[in-house]
């Protein structure tokens, strides 16, 4: 029989930026057997999850679900909405905006990469990877487009491997101010159910999501949320596609149906994490996500290390990335994490590989695991030499005991 938990006695702290942890409530309805998806009970969870994900999304409009990661439906929007040769605009925020790009030109887009133009003193090799999307870059390269060639800008809303939520309304602002017709696609794989997202009030096009972050789902999942004028595009788009196309997928789930085999049991874990976001309300999700998010950076903040977001105005609610000194291999600090505690971190990614680790703050956790999750780093960090200013593991619990949850323990009182 395969073998997964090597340490004898309690839980694997698994903070990573997602997958995140899976509540057991969600477990157990994935365990239920698999139906008919061709019955009529199917009909009635597929109209279920397709309303619920909506809310989600904040949009009226159709959200495809697909049985990929997220990787799958980033290639979903770009093939239902451009043809060969296309020009794209995007930007470089990190490691994910990164691989999307590459993705773009493996699949025959022409694409422009724009990034952020200043130095920085701790990541020389990658600035524009401790700064969210420059919007204003954005409308002057629109601008300066007067043959409208640009097609499509693609951003991403949460880099998760940064720690940096972009302002997307901000790039709609900028590509109207152009007066510019491109497409906005946006990735927000890691910042659905986490932090704000409003797909219709922020005129994207196609949103990107996946099950595994915010959702509290197993990977296997993954989303285009659409517009109007991207099922418009989509006409005429030539790249070659034919399970990623939306028509057949849009018009069968109108009953509650997919053109193809759907996960099943994966759509009964996305039945039940909607009705418990939707129970709590997502603006109380937000709202929870920001005081972790808050409570976490307090102890990077009196550790006296970088955090990898450099602009405090867009700090991410899902994670937290921490620079390490000059000389500290990251990926041996997080090893040495996961040997002695149990706790898995995220590593640094592409060209911040060894320069710094990821902590995540989301989904299924509360104040006392996050605790337990600095309490980790700081004996790590102690075990690895590392001079610090002083105790994170006290900084987050004034933070959490100073800034009570909203409604916390409610059911009991």
């Amino acid at each position: 029989m395969l073998t997964l938990d090597n340490h004898p006695t309690g839980r694997h702290f698994l903070q990573i930026p997602g997958p995140s942890p899976v509540p057991d409530r969600i477990l157990r309805a994935m365990s239920l057997p698999t139906i008919d998806h061709r019955g009529p009970e199917f009909g009635q969870l597929g109209l279920k999850v397709l309303a619920g994900i909506q809310q989600v999304f904040k949009t009226r409009h159709p959200v495809v679900i697909y049985p990929a990661s997220g990787t799958g439906a980033w290639e979903a929007a770009l093939i239902n909405t451009l043809s060969p040769g296309d020009h794209v605009l995007m930007f470089e925020t990190g490691h994910f905006a990164s691989l999307w790009q590459k993705m773009a030109t493996r699949l025959g887009l022409s694409t422009e990469f724009l990034s952020y133009g200043g130095s920085d003193e701790h990541l020389p090799q990658a600035p524009g990877w401790r700064h969210g999307v420059q919007a204003g870059l954005i409308e002057a390269r629109l601008r300066k487009d007067t043959e409208r060639r640009i097609r499509a800008v693609c951003v991403v809303h949460n880099e998760t491997s940064t720690g940096v939520t972009s302002d997307i309304a901000a790039v709609r602002r900028a590509i109207d101010a152009a007066g510019h017709p491109a497409l906005l696609l946006v990735d927000t794989i890691s910042g659905l159910a986490s932090a704000d997202y409003r797909h219709d009030e922020w005129g994207v096009d196609v949103t990107i999501s996946g099950s595994q972050k915010g959702l509290m789902l197993p990977p296997g999942i993954s989303f285009n949320a659409l517009s109007p004028r991207a099922l418009e595009a989509a006409k005429s788009a030539k790249l070659p596609k034919s399970f990623w196309a939306w028509d057949e997928i849009v018009e069968m789930n109108q009953t509650g149906y997919w053109p193809y085999t759907p996960n099943t049991n994966l759509l009964y874990a996305l039945s039940e994490s909607l009705d418990m976001l939707l129970a709590e309300g997502l603006d109380t999700v937000f709202a929870r996500h920001q005081r972790w998010a808050a409570g976490v950076r307090a102890a990077v903040q009196a550790w006296g290390l970088p955090i990898q977001c450099a602009d405090p105005q867009v700090y991410s609610p899902v994670l937290t990335g921490v620079i390490t000194p000059e000389g500290v291999d990251a990926d041996a600090l997080r090893r040495l994490i996961h040997t002695r505690f149990d706790l898995s971190l995220g590593a640094g990614l592409g060209k911040l590989k060894g320069r710094m680790f990821r902590m995540g703050h989301l989904g299924d956790s509360n104040d006392l695991t996050l605790l337990a999750m600095v309490a980790g780093v700081e004996m790590g960090l102690k075990l690895s030499g590392i001079r610090l200013a002083g105790s994170g593991v006290q900084a987050s619990m004034d933070y959490f005991a100073a800034h009570a949850a909203a409604g916390a323990l409610r059911k009991a009182a």
